[in-house]
């Protein structure tokens, strides 16, 4: 259900906005989306997982969030983001 130790380095490295980049934006909301994407791919074989459901709201919660502040500070990246990670809005 999580993600590896590479592949999230992948994920930080693809949207890192500078060099040994890890908090801005861009990388969270990269993190979360992949594992958002592995939760939901682990409720198409448990599907009365009630307790990693909750975590998948917090999760995506937790995007919206952070995706209402990118578009409040910089409209730009935020739809250069939501473009390249496929977030439907």
């Amino acid at each position: 259900m999580s993600i590896t130790a590479t592949r999230k380095a992948e994920v930080i490295k693809t949207n890192a906005t500078k060099a040994n980049d890890t908090g801005s934006p861009e990388v969270q909301v990269a993190i979360l989306s992949e594992r958002i994407n592995n939760l939901t791919e682990h409720f198409k074989t448990h599907a009365k997982d009630n307790h990693s459901r909750r975590g998948l709201l917090k999760l995506v919660s937790t995007r919206r969030s952070l995706l209402d502040y990118l578009k409040r500070t910089d409209e730009k990246r935020y739809k250069a983001l939501i473009e390249r990670l496929n977030i439907r809005r």
